[in-house]
C-alpha cells in the first residue's frame, strides 16, 4: 500500500463481503421456495426474498465499486484521498440506508417498482451519498494535477450511474410509463455505464498485472465508451417488447444490445496475447485469474447468452422467463460480481501482508464459483426452455408449467450450492488476515516517469 488513505478500500470490501453472503442466504432460500412445501411462506414469502436477494446483489457491487475506486484512484493519481473522514461518512450513511431498506422490504415498506424498491427518503440518502462520493474522488484527481484515461473512464462511468439513477426518483401513477422509464436506470445501469465502470478496472488489472501497454488498453476504453453511448443507449429498447412501444424498436434493441459487450471482449482477447508475452510474471496469479476470468466470463454470460436471448425472434418468447434469470446471473457475475472480487484479490495483499501467490483456499474459491455459477447457469437455461415451450407455446398455466420443471431447481440448489461454498471460502480467506495498513516505501523513479507510454512505469514485477 503506497498511500495511507488506501486503507478506506479496505471497509468498503469488507462490507461488501457480508452483504455478499447475504444476498446468498435469501438467494438459496428463494430457489428452494420453487419447490414447495414452503414454511415460511407467512414470514418470509418469495416476493420479499427475492426484493431482497437482488437488491443486496446492487448494493454490495457498488460497494466494491466504492471501495476498488478509493484504491485505484491514489495509485493512478499518486496523491492521498481528499478526505478520509468524509469516506467513512460515506460508507456510514451508505450501509445504513442498506440495513434500513433490507429490514423495510422485511415488512412491505418499498416502492413497489421492481429493482427500484427502495422508498424515496433511501434515494435521496443514495443520491447524498453518490454526490459526496464524486467530490472526494473528484477533488483527490484534481488536486493530484494528474488524470489518466482509466480515471477518466471510471469516473465517467461512476458519473453517469448516479445521474441515471435520478429517473427512479420519479413517480408514475401509470405503471407501463413506470416500468418504461425504469429502465433507463436499470438497463443504462447494467448494460450500459456499469460497463464503463468494470472496463476502467479491468485496464487497471491488466496494466498491472500483465504488463499490458498502457497506450492500447486505454484505446480500448474509448471503444467502450463509443459503444455504451451508441449500442448501450439503443440497446435498452430490447426491454421494450411488452411495453407497447412501436414494432421497430425491437430490431434496434436486439442488434445493438449484441453490441454492448465487444469492446469487452476485444480487451479479454488483447489480455491473453498480453499474458502470453508476460509468462505470468506477476507474482499474484489468483488476482490474474479473478481478472481473466472476469472478461471471459463476461463473453459468454453479457456476450454469447446476452445474443442468443435479446434477438427479437428470441426474445418475444423468453422474455421475463427463466431465460431472463440464465443472461442476468451469468452476465451480472462475470461483468461486475468478478471484477470486484479481482480487486479485493489484487489489493489485498498489500492492504493485509498476505502473500501474493494466493492461498489454497483462494484457488478453490475461484473454481467453486466459476463451476457453480456455470452449473447454475445451465440450470436456468433448462429450465426457462421448458418453460417458454410449455407455458408460452403449448399455453399451460403457470403453476402447472412450475411443478413439471421443478427437477431443474434441484439441480439448480446443487449448483448454488457449490457456487455458495466459494463464496464462503473466499469471505473466509478474506477476513483470515488481520488489515496491517503498512505503506511500502514508493519509488522515486515512478514519480518522475511520463505519463505516455507506461509499459516501463507499470512492470508487473517491481510495481505490481
Amino acid at each position: 500500500m503506497r498511500y495511507k488513505s488506501q486503507s478506506v478500500a479496505y471497509w468498503y470490501f469488507a462490507a461488501a463481503m457480508v452483504l455478499f453472503g447475504l444476498q446468498l442466504v435469501f438467494g438459496l432460500l428463494s430457489a428452494t421456495k420453487y419447490l414447495g412445501p414452503d414454511p415460511l411462506i407467512n414470514l418470509l414469502p418469495f416476493d420479499v426474498t427475492k426484493v431482497i436477494h437482488t437488491n443486496l446483489l446492487i448494493v454490495w457491487v457498488l460497494t466494491g465499486f466504492m471501495g476498488a475506486t478509493y484504491w485505484l484512484v491514489p495509485e493512478e493519481s499518486r496523491t492521498e484521498i481528499h478526505s478520509v473522514k468524509l469516506a467513512y461518512i460515506q460508507l456510514g450513511l451508505w450501509l445504513l440506508m442498506g440495513v434500513t431498506a433490507v429490514i423495510g422490504y422485511l415488512f412491505g415498506y418499498g416502492a413497489g417498482n421492481k429493482l427500484l424498491e427502495q422508498p424515496i427518503p433511501h434515494k435521496i440518502t443514495i443520491v447524498v451519498v453518490m454526490l459526496m462520493f464524486l467530490y472526494n474522488v473528484g477533488m483527490t484527481i484534481k488536486k493530484s494535477g494528474r488524470f489518466t484515461t482509466t480515471e477518466g473512464v471510471l469516473l465517467l462511468g461512476l458519473g453517469s450511474a448516479a445521474l441515471l439513477y435520478l429517473p427512479a426518483l420519479l413517480h408514475y401513477s401509470n405503471y407501463t410509463v413506470s416500468i418504461y422509464y425504469r429502465w433507463w436506470t436499470i438497463h443504462l445501469w447494467v448494460e450500459g455505464v456499469w460497463e464503463m465502470i468494470q472496463g476502467g478496472f479491468l485496464a487497471y488489472l491488466l496494466i498491472r498485472l500483465t504488463g499490458a501497454d498502457r497506450e492500447v488498453m486505454e484505446k480500448w476504453l474509448y471503444v467502450i465508451v463509443g459503444l455504451v453511448f451508441i449500442a448501450g443507449i439503443l440497446g435498452t429498447a430490447h426491454h421494450y417488447y411488452w411495453v407497447g412501444v412501436p414494432a421497430y424498436w425491437l430490431p434496434i434493441g436486439g442488434i445493438f444490445s449484441a453490441l454492448e459487450p465487444v469492446a469487452l471482449v476485444g480487451m479479454a482477447i488483447y489480455a491473453y496475447s498480453a499474458l502470453r508475452r508476460s509468462g505470468l510474471a506477476h507474482p499474484n496469479k489468483l488476482a490474474l485469474h479473478w481478472t481473466l476470468g472476469s472478461a471471459v466470463f463476461t463473453l459468454f454470460g453479457a456476450g454469447l447468452l446476452g445474443f442468443a436471448h435479446t434477438f427479437p425472434s428470441v426474445n418475444k418468447w423468453t422474455h421475463g422467463t427463466l431465460i431472463t434469470a440464465m443472461h442476468g446471473h451469468a452476465a451480472f457475475y462475470g461483468a461486475y460480481a468478478m471484477i470486484v472480487l479481482a480487486m479485493i484479490v489484487y489489493a489485498l495483499p498489500s492492504i493485509t501482508g498476505r502473500k501474493e501467490g494466493g492461498s489454497a483456499a483462494g484457488y478453490w474459491s475461484f473454481w467453486l464459483q466459476l463451476g457453480g455459477m456455470f452449473g447454475m447457469t445451465l440450470s436456468f437455461a433448462t429450465a426457462g426452455i421448458g418453460q417458454v415451450y410449455l407455458e408460452r407455446i403449448l399455453g399451460l398455466g403457470y403453476l402447472d408449467t412450475q411443478l413439471k420443471i421443478q427437477v431443474h431447481f434441484l439441480m439448480l440448489i446443487a449448483t448454488a450450492s457449490i457456487f455458495t461454498v466459494g463464496v464462503v471460502l473466499f469471505i473466509y480467506d478474506f477476513f483470515r488476515h488481520a488489515p496491517r495498513f503498512h505503506l511500502e516505501p514508493e519509488d522515486d523513479d515512478l514519480k518522475d516517469r511520463p505519463t505516455g507510454n507506461l509499459r516501463a512505469e507499470t512492470d508487473p514485477v517491481k510495481y505490481g
